[in-house]
């Protein structure tokens, strides 16, 4: 992912998890959440990655979005049944993104 630069500094969620069973309401719930962060104000983009532990990525332009993204109430509602059902652990951070730069191959 690239963000334009006028756009430093900018925040990383780093979620990382490890999950109880797959399920397909976790799947589906995974897909609903990403739809609806992208709507929420400050929102700058996503990653994410899954193999024997997740990792999720979300960007934002400042603290106070990641707030609020964090007590939006479909969000509260995925976080307690990840807690109840869906993970047997996970993490969070929050980092502060000043600058970034990437490989791209030609080839």
């Amino acid at each position: 992912m690239s963000i334009d630069h006028s756009r430093f500094p900018y925040y990383a969620v780093i979620f990382t998890s490890k999950l109880n069973s797959e399920s397909t309401a976790y799947q589906e719930m995974a897909v609903k959440m990403e739809e609806l962060a992208r709507q929420q104000d400050g929102f700058i983009g996503f990653e994410s990655a899954r193999s024997e532990i997740g990792l999720s990525i979300s960007y934002w332009s400042d603290l106070d979005s990641i707030k609020i993204w964090k007590n939006q109430i479909e969000h509260k509602k995925a976080q307690d049944k990840g807690q109840s059902e869906w993970y047997s652990w996970y993490k969070v951070r929050i980092c502060k993104v000043e600058r970034e730069y990437e490989f791209r191959s030609t080839q």
